[in-house]
């Protein structure tokens, strides 16, 4: 019985040690040991209303997309999302303004940073001066990504 408890033992740790040897090591952990995968990314969601301060009509999901098309997908051609909203903020003169509005996600590698903060801030100032806005808020976080 002792010569059966030994091997056993032995081939459970062999089998451990090659598990352990063999596992993926594509991703770290988390503090809580929580596997965390994927690639460094920023991940930008920007906000845009779609009504006019000028009290003009509402930006349509024609325009929108349209504008997206032209100033958007140009610099961010590996992918985006569109998600429809309601919102509200405080104007500039302290009305709580209520609104249909936009969610754009943009993901891209920590290593684009850079560049891709300059063509955010083009398109929030393209979008503020097409339709009349305020402003495009902007939120960006880490993310860590994979596809």
């Amino acid at each position: 019985m002792n010569v059966h408890f030994t091997r056993t033992r032995a081939t459970l740790t062999a089998v451990g040690l090659l598990l352990a040897v063999g596992a993926p090591t594509a991703y770290a952990t988390l503090d809580d040991g929580t596997p965390q995968r994927g690639e460094p990314y920023v991940e930008t969601s920007l906000f845009f209303g779609t009504a006019r301060p000028d009290g003009g009509p509402a930006v349509t999901d024609r325009q929108f997309m349209s504008f997206v098309d032209k100033e958007v997908t140009p610099d961010f051609p590996d992918g985006l999302t569109v998600q429809n909203g309601r919102g509200q903020w405080r104007d500039a003169s302290g009305r709580i303004e209520k609104e249909r509005s936009y969610e754009l996600i943009l993901l891209y590698p920590v290593a684009r940073a850079g560049a891709s903060d300059r063509k955010i801030e083009e398109i929030r100032r393209a979008y503020e001066k097409a339709f009349g806005q305020e402003a495009v808020a902007r939120v960006d976080d880490r993310a860590r990504v994979s596809f």
